[in-house]
């Protein structure tokens, strides 16, 4: 009986592997160029724009309590 022969079965599947993760590639590329569903068409929810709710927050955390001018080096 003839032997196997191991490594062109492996080879063989390594190339369908690589095969199958480049289309894999290719559909999500092709997926993230369609115009559609994505964030920069979706509607604000509650009414609210995302850029505003982003400027509101900025400026929360940017509160001055004057706490800085106490600490002084000795």
């Amino acid at each position: 009986m003839a032997k196997t022969n191991f490594q062109y079965e492996r080879r063989q599947k390594d190339l369908e592997k690589k095969r199958k993760k480049e289309e894999k590639l290719k559909r999500k590329a092709d997926k993230k160029d369609e115009p559609g569903e994505g964030v920069e068409g979706a509607e604000p929810v509650d009414g609210v724009d995302a850029d505003e709710a982003d400027d509101a927050d900025d400026n929360s955390s940017n509160s001055d309590d004057g706490d800085d001018a106490a600490v002084v080096p000795k």
